[in-house]
């Protein structure tokens, strides 16, 4: 639609992201009714007013907070997956304003970005085979070696074509390491504690999305140089893949004892 808005008889670009925000919104109202009339939960428990269910969820969180600490494995795991995933997140985030500093086109971008979402689903599906193959932690490994290539080679991006070479690659393991990563963290989580510790996992996801954007704008604002602001996101990737290497390691010492 932003490509071709004669299409779709709008103006101009502006026009068609204020249209493509009524699409997603009708897209998540349609997929969503099914569930609205369609499933039925049995109501459980007592009706807490909004101060009694604010405090009750702090306190449900904090004692979450306790029970991972007991965890030793999964709580490097975590570490680790803040990290990473935020270098992930980070690389999604910043590709178009990294493509647009080095002068490429904002059209040619987006046709770059929907190239990632076409090859991200069949390589999810074939990172699942790899995973049942190698295991998922050895899977998040590879992934987060083709993520620190990838970082290293957008630093040398010289035109267009080299960036849809980068949108393939990472398209390939997009899907790969988020899908291992919550199938490495199912195996860590205690019998009876799924629903927990599965919310407190995502949480953290929701929150790495702070080191990755502030460490490459704090190096572009020192250095003026796009090209490091973008290869500076390889720490976390580093960083996430030794911490893994950590937690592995203390889940195979718990697992001989």
């Amino acid at each position: 639609m932003n490509l071709q808005t004669a299409w779709f008889g709008l103006a101009d670009a502006a026009q068609a992201v204020k249209a493509s925000f009524v699409m997603v919104g009708l897209w998540w109202l349609i997929f969503a009714l099914p569930l609205a009339y369609g499933v039925r939960e049995q109501a459980t428990g007592t009706r807490l007013a909004p101060s009694a269910a604010i405090r009750h969820g702090f306190g449900e969180l904090a004692r979450t907070l306790r029970e991972i600490r007991r965890y030793r494995p999964m709580l490097w795991f975590l570490a680790a997956y803040w990290m990473y995933i935020d270098g992930v997140n980070t690389v999604i985030k910043m590709a178009v304003d990294y493509g647009l500093s080095l002068g490429f086109v904002a059209a040619q971008l987006l046709a770059a970005l929907l190239l990632t979402q076409f090859v991200a689903f069949p390589a999810a599906l074939a990172f699942g085979w790899l995973g049942q193959r190698i295991g998922a932690r050895k899977g998040i490994f590879v992934a987060l070696t083709v993520y620190a290539a990838a970082t290293c080679f957008a630093y040398f991006l010289s035109d267009i074509r080299d960036f849809y070479v980068l949108a393939v690659v990472i398209g390939l393991v997009q899907g790969g390491v988020q899908s291992l990563s919550r199938s490495y963290f199912g195996r860590l989580v205690p019998e009876g504690k799924s629903s927990e510790f599965f919310g407190f996992y995502n949480m953290m996801g929701k929150f790495a999305a702070v080191l990755g954007p502030l460490l490459t704008g704090v190096v572009a604002k020192l250095t003026g140089d796009p090209r490091l602001s973008i290869l500076s996101i390889l720490v976390l990737f580093v960083a996430g893949a030794t911490l893994l290497g950590v937690a592995s390691r203390m889940e195979n010492a718990d697992g001989s004892r």
